[in-house]
Parts: structure tokens; sequence; C-alpha cells
């Protein structure tokens, strides 16, 4: 690397393969995760050298799956947690206790000693939060119940790795026995950390943010929202628990804020990067070296590995109420091997467990899995589709909605405008996500029982965190003018689906936004104005009939104008806007002379043809 460039040649390259790979090995049916982990055997060191620390670019990438776990905590509620708590202690207890029972046995029997089978059964019983987390997240499946099984299980895996750092070398010899004390102060230090997370979460952190929203800028808002996760997980690292896990419970406690999906935007573009880079890493890590020399072993324990995996999670799956379908689609997504395998495999060959070569076996077959894993889950959920679907009757639904939101509207602005709007579909009971971008009226919101998140309309990654692509309607209750009408093009571009109705300033902007095609729009106080007038002529003494029909003629010349100036310019139709007197004109030509019927009428029949003739 020429160290007088200003930028290192190494990420010229990881940005090109970042580019190159994803596109070329989804074009191929493989999945970008397998074009990330190609990329990265291919400038690592086994191939062209570019990298040559993998284990240093791993320790750097760990963050993408930090990001990506704080960002499932975020799309989570803590009672929809608390709802999948019979998963997380009964599903994942049972795959894990069963699928560490058969690899170990299945290690033990190709000549590993007792403790040694025991921990590189453990370590490859642990499945991808990074590969399950991301399939599940592009298909849109992590709240149906199979991803939230699946993703119950993955929580259940993170949770035990804190007493498999301590229990390992207790499996060692000698003097490598783990002082039980020292996993009583660690299980304590674990916990203090996580309440401190918590108590963080409920009671400090919103106020922070809606200070930061209110004094600081949007550059103030991402590094806030990076020290938030970055802080939890190193904060959850220093005491034994993964990074990941303390990432997670800091989205978890925040997915009920105001800035829930200000922060999600925020961090969703260092998330991809550093995924992209994780998946590389793990590519680096292949040493093609020991997998030419061990080809047959490696592969015979390849399919052993993805057969046991799968049957377990299956079979569990099936026996706790799931479908076949669902039960083949967790079975394949909980396959490939865990990122913190690669942790746990160097702490087993530190503990002399196993030799090094044989670390490096067992490494190599770890990342196998995570190349074989897309391929493979893409396959199952074409056979999974295949497959008679199971009867909603007998209590299994497959593709349930467990998000707990249903987004079906989304209001932009929150002002008086919104919220009488707004109204209406909370009476129904409809899903509706509100956002606006003022903070003081957030929490003044807040105070009258409304959600309203925070966030700034005017920007697409905005409106799709806050659900815009499920949305059926969208509300724009915008004040002004141009901020309104780049939220409609938006909508309308990103979102044709939705169905846009929008509050307009005045005339000029509803002109604007005619030209728009969009479902409806209304001036803020056209039908105020015609309610007032209404009760005006009312008090005045006119009758209602003659007071309905003034107001019909006021509306049929408004329409009017606004069809000429639409054809020919605001000035336009300007002889509508007022009438000394209202002509009533009747509906149909009269086929025979009117017949007085009294003096009165004769009177006014005269008078009548006096003014014809």
């Amino acid at each position: 690397m020429d160290h007088g460039s200003a930028l290192p040649f190494e990420i010229i390259i990881f940005l090109a393969a970042a580019v190159v790979a994803p596109p070329l090995f989804n074009r191929l049916g493989l999945g970008a995760i397998v074009g990330y982990l190609v990329a990265g055997i291919f400038i690592g060191p086994s191939g062209l050298a570019i990298f040559k620390d993998a284990e240093g670019t791993l320790r750097i990438a760990e963050l993408g799956v930090v990001l990506l776990l704080f960002l499932i905590g975020l799309e989570l509620e803590l009672s929809r947690l608390l709802d999948m708590r019979r998963d997380i202690v009964g599903l994942g207890v049972a795959q894990l206790l069963v699928t560490t029972g058969g690899l170990s046995l299945a290690a033990y029997l190709t000549g590993f000693s007792p403790g040694a089978a025991l921990a590189v059964g453990f370590a490859l019983s642990l499945s991808s939060t990074a590969v399950a987390t991301r399939i599940l997240d592009e298909r849109g499946h992590l709240t149906r119940a199979y991803g939230q099984r699946t993703f119950s299980v993955l929580l259940a895996q993170d949770l035990a790795i804190v007493p498999a750092f301590a229990l390992i070398p207790a499996l060692a010899t000698g003097e490598n026995f783990a002082d039980p004390s020292s996993i009583i102060i660690k299980v304590a230090a674990a916990l203090f950390m996580l309440s401190a997370i918590v108590v963080a979460g409920r009671f400090l952190i919103d106020p922070i943010l809606r200070f930061i929203a209110r004094n600081g800028g949007h550059e103030v808002m991402i590094a806030a929202a990076l020290l938030l996760v970055f802080g939890a997980a190193i904060g959850s690292e220093a005491v034994g628990l993964s990074m990941a896990l303390g990432a997670f419970l800091a989205g978890l406690l925040l997915a009920e804020s105001s800035y829930r999906h200000e922060l999600e935007i925020n961090v969703a573009p260092f998330r991809s990067l550093l995924l992209a880079l994780f998946f590389m890493g793990v590519g680096m890590s292949l040493n093609i070296h020991v997998v030419a020399g061990a080809w047959p072993y490696l592969g015979i324990s390849l399919v052993v590995l993805i057969a046991i995996k799968m049957a377990v999670a299956g079979a569990v799956v099936r026996m706790a109420g799931s479908s076949n379908p669902d039960a083949l689609r967790v079975a394949s997504l909980l396959a490939p091997a865990s990122e913190f395998a690669f942790v746990l495999i160097p702490l087993v060959v530190a503990t002399r467990l196993i030799h090094s070569d044989v670390g490096q076996l067992v490494v190599a077959l770890g990342v196998l899995s995570m190349i074989v894993g897309p391929p493979l889950i893409a396959g199952v959920e074409r056979l999974a589709r295949s497959l008679p679907r199971p009867d909603q009757h007998a209590g299994i639904d497959h593709a349930t909605d467990l998000d707990g939101t249903g987004r079906t509207a989304l209001v932009i602005g929150f002002g008086r405008f919104g919220q009488m709007a707004a109204q209406f579909l909370l009476t129904e009971g409809i899903e509706t996500t509100l956002i606006d971008r003022d903070s003081d009226g957030i929490r003044t919101a807040a105070r009258f029982g409304f959600k309203v998140y925070y966030g700034d309309g005017t920007r697409v990654d905005v409106l799709r965190a806050a659900g815009a692509a499920e949305a059926r309607v969208i509300l724009v209750c915008i004040e002004n003018p141009n901020l309104s009408l780049k939220v409609v093009d938006l909508v309308k571009q990103h979102f044709p689906l939705a169905k846009v109705l929008v509050r307009s300033f005045d005339r000029a902007h509803s002109l604007a936004l005619m030209e728009k095609n969009i479902e409806f729009e209304i001036r803020e106080t056209f039908e105020s104005s015609m309610k007032f007038g209404h009760a005006t002529l009312r008090a005045l003494g006119f009758p209602e009939d003659r007071v309905a029909a003034v107001e019909i003629d006021v509306r049929r010349r408004d329409i009017a104008r606004l069809e000429l100036q639409r054809a020919q310019g605001v000035d336009a139709g300007a002889d509508l806007l007022h009438q000394t007197e209202l002509q009533s004109e009747p509906l149909l030509e009269a086929e025979h002379e009117a017949i007085a019927l009294n003096s009165e009428a004769a009177q006014a029949i005269e008078e009548l043809a006096k003014k014809a003739g």
C-alpha cells in the first residue's frame, strides 16, 4: 500500500468488490451474501492477498452485525418480546441442547475427546444471526410466524454465549478449570450491564434525543445514533456479553420512542457497508489450502452438519405447532454456522482442547456452511411454496403478521389539521403511523395519548422507515406548500400503490396538486368558510333551502373557476368570484302555460309576462 496516498488502496478494492459481487451473484441466483463471501476469499490471504489480516477485518466488521441487531430491536417492542418468551425458552433451549448433543456425538465418533467434542459441537450448533436475519429482512418476513420463531431461537443462542465463554475452559484439563466464583462475578456483571442499558433506554435516551433534535442538526442525530448503538455494544462486551445482544436490547428499548424511525434511517447505511465487510471478512478467514488438503473430510462433515441442524430445528419447530412449510423454512435458516463460532473455536484452541490445525478445519467448515447456506435457503423456500398450504382453521397461520402494526395509513404532519384528520382513522381502529419533525409538538401530542414519531417527511428514507411502502393511504398534512409538493412527488415516485390525500394551503397549491394525479386535495380553510357563510345567512333570517341553494352555487362557481385557472392560469375566472343575486333556473322548460289558482298567482304571472315581453 502506498502510505503517501490520501485514500488507502484497500478501501478502493473493498468498495469495488462490494459493488461487483452482489449483483453478479444475485444474477446467478446465489444471493448477495454468497457474493460477499466469495469476494472475501478472492481478495483475502488465500486469494490476491490484498487483505492479509482476516481476523482484524472481522473484528471491525462485527459492527455490521451489531447494527443489524439494533435495527431488529427497533422493529420489535418489549411487549412482543414477552409474547415470544415461550419460543425463546422452549424452542431455543430445546434446539440448542439437542443440536449440541447430536453434533458432539458426531465429533466424538470421529476421534475428538469428550471435552473437545462438546465444545466444538456447541460452537457449530449456533446459527448465523447475520445470514438468517438478513434473508428474513430482504423477504420482509421477520414479522411472520416462522420468522419470529427463527429469531427466537437465534436470541436464545446469543444468550447462551455468556455461559459458554465461562464454561469452555472448564472442559479443558489441568489448571484450566474455571473458578465457580469467577462465573458468579461474570453473571453479576452481565446482569448489572443489562440493567444499566434498560434504565438508560427507559429514562435517559429519549430526553437526550429530544434535546438534540431541537438544538442540533441531522449530522448530530447520526452521531448520536452511532454513539448509542456502539456504547451499548461495547458495554455489553466488557462484561462478557455479545456486542450484538447489547445493541439488540438498546434497539428494543427504543422501539416505542418517538425517534425510532430517525434512528433507523441514520444507522441503516452504516449497517449495509459493515455487513458487507463482515461477510467478506468471513470469506477472508477461509484457508483455501486447508480446504484443498482435506476436501473429502470437509465435504462429508458439511453434509452431516447441515443434516443434523436442519433435522433437529425442523423437528422441534414442527412439534411446537408450525406447519411443514414453515418447519422447513426455519430449519434451512438455522443451518449455517454462527459468526460467533469464529470467536469460540479460537478459544477452544487456546484451551488446548483441539490442535490449531484441527481448529482451522472447524473454522473452514463453518465458513463453508455460510457459503452453501443462502442457496440452500432459497431452494428450501421454493420447495416450501410448492407444498400444500396449512389449514387456517387448524390453528396454523403460516403468514400471520405479528408486527402488531399492520400499517395501513401514514399521516405526515401532525399539526392541528393532521390531528383532526387522524381522528377518523384512530376512531375506526385503523393502524396509523404519525410522523412530524417538530419535537415540541411530538411531546405535546404524547400528553394526549398520540404516538407520533420524529421524522422529516421530505426524505424518502424516512417515509420508507415509517411504513409508506405498506400504507394503503398517505395523508400529507404539511402546512408549507413547497414541502407538501415535495412529499407528494416522493410518494408518487417511490410508493405508487398508496392513495394520496393532501391538505392544500391555498388556490395556487390546489392547482399544483391537481396536476399530480392525487386522489384528494382540499384547501384547509374552504370547508370552514362554507360552513361559516352558511351560518351567517341563517343568522340574517334566510330560510334553509335558500341558504343551501346559495352554498351549492358558490361551490359550483369555485369548481368552475378552478378548472378555468387550471387551463388558462391563475388570473382566469375572475367573473365567477361573486354574483349580486342567485338566478334560479328551472331544470326543464315548461310544456304548458301557467294557470293561476288565485289572485296573487295571477298577478305574479302577469308581472313575469311583462318582463318577458
